[in-house]
């Protein structure tokens, strides 16, 4: 017998026994569907947030002092960040300034969040500009009266996106200053990153206790004058002219500094690698979606559980066929193929209804949570191959059995 026929004999018993065979296969769908649905929408998951971190620059370093171990004079100044940036392996370096107070336009006012740094904040923060420009050295070195606004800020405060030489009066530190708007930060840009939630938009409450919050980017030379720092800095971020480099532009950095200041091992700075902790985060989701993957495919083995005791059933029913096929001369091989066969196939019919499933379950939750769902071809592959060693693995002893039974004692049975 070809295996042709071993199909055609096979999908004619699960036709025949349709509600049994339906019931059989339901274990091998909700193990198949579950295990899909895991492993699709935290691979998704995962592309999506690692690849949000990315963008949000995964090719940074920040370095930090830790203010609870160094005194004023160990803080990172501007003559600092110039020793730092003529590293042979520094592309770029900008302080990170943070303030805040509250801003007024024509319109609104409300809670403002400032940040500034040098002309290279733009860079190695991957901001992104939606319309007009960055603040020029020039802007930088004269403290110039210029800002930078997020789209949704803007939108919140002019009652429009494309706000630029628009004014917007910043009070911080008790002094009040009339800025400029010369660009507009695009939605995918960092400082918008949350222009939905906390970043801007309204800041808690609701109805008429909403209070509105807004981001500007402005020169650190600026924020220097209104805090009256002096141009001494808690953190700086810094690029390296190629990835391979970047841990060469940390370490480089934060041994200037300590030899700048001469507090070699007082622990005043910490360096973080932003790559680092996108590695970190990539092999956490990754073990954790395995698990549960794993997890939920113990199912998988009670549905093939009940593939090999249907298995058996139908060789109980099927005796007698099977002692007339062997008094004819079917070898034990040819019948333990047949029985095979059929396992194989209620398995793979199986699979592929819960593989359509699964991928119906991870598109629904990926349009839920809004982030993009692909089928990647490893997906299929685990399914097919799960189910076709779900239907050999449990489907042998049927076969076997069914092909070691004695034609005579086949014959002698109803």
């Amino acid at each position: 017998m070809n295996f042709k026929e071993n199909i055609r004999i096979a999908i004619f018993s699960i036709k025949t026994n349709i509600l049994r065979s339906l019931l059989t296969m339901l274990g091998i769908i909700i193990g198949v569907s579950s295990v899909i649905s895991i492993i699709t929408v935290g691979d998704a998951g995962r592309d999506y947030i690692v690849g949000m971190i990315r963008e949000m620059g995964s090719s940074t370093i920040s370095i930090s002092v830790n203010s609870s171990n160094a005194s004023t004079t160990e803080y990172i100044t501007t003559d600092d960040i110039k020793a730092i940036k003529n590293l042979e392996a520094v592309e770029r370096v900008s302080p990170f300034v943070l303030t805040m107070g509250s801003a007024t336009t024509t319109k609104k006012s409300g809670f403002a969040i400032g940040v500034s740094g040098t002309t290279d904040f733009q860079a190695v923060m991957s901001v992104a500009i939606e319309h007009g420009r960055f603040f020029t050295e020039e802007e930088y070195m004269s403290a110039s009266r210029v800002a930078l606004i997020t789209a949704q800020s803007a939108k919140e405060m002019f009652g429009y996106k494309n706000a630029i030489n628009q004014f917007i009066e910043y009070s911080s530190n008790d002094k009040i200053i009339r800025l400029k708007i010369i660009g507009i930060v695009s939605e995918g840009g960092l400082m918008d990153a949350g222009s939905e939630g906390l970043l801007s938009g309204d800041l808690m409450g609701g109805g008429d206790a909403q209070q509105t919050m807004c981001i500007l980017i402005m020169p650190s030379t600026l924020t220097d004058q209104i805090m009256g720092s002096k141009g001494y800095y808690e953190m700086i971020y810094l690029t390296a002219f190629s990835d391979d480099q970047l841990d060469s532009a940390g370490n480089a950095a934060i041994n200037t500094l300590y030899q700048r200041h001469g507090n070699f091992g007082s622990g005043a700075y910490s360096l973080v690698n932003m790559a680092t902790y996108i590695d970190l985060l990539d092999a956490v989701i990754k073990i954790l979606t395995t698990f549960i993957a794993a997890v939920s495919g113990i199912s998988l083995i009670v549905g093939g559980i009940g593939v090999m005791n249907i298995m058996l059933v139908s060789v109980t029913e099927r005796t007698r066929e099977i002692g007339i096929r062997k008094a004819l001369g079917a070898k034990t091989s040819v019948i333990l193929f047949q029985f095979l066969t059929e396992s194989i196939i209620l398995c793979l019919i199986g699979g592929l209804v819960g593989l359509i499933i699964g991928f119906a379950g991870a598109s629904s939750v990926s349009i839920y949570m809004d982030i993009p769902v692909t089928m990647k071809f490893t997906t299929v592959l685990i399914a097919i191959g799960f189910s076709s060693a779900i239907g050999i693995f449990f489907g042998i002893y049927p076969a076997r059995r069914a092909a070691k039974m004695p034609p005579i004692e086949a014959l002698r049975r109803d």
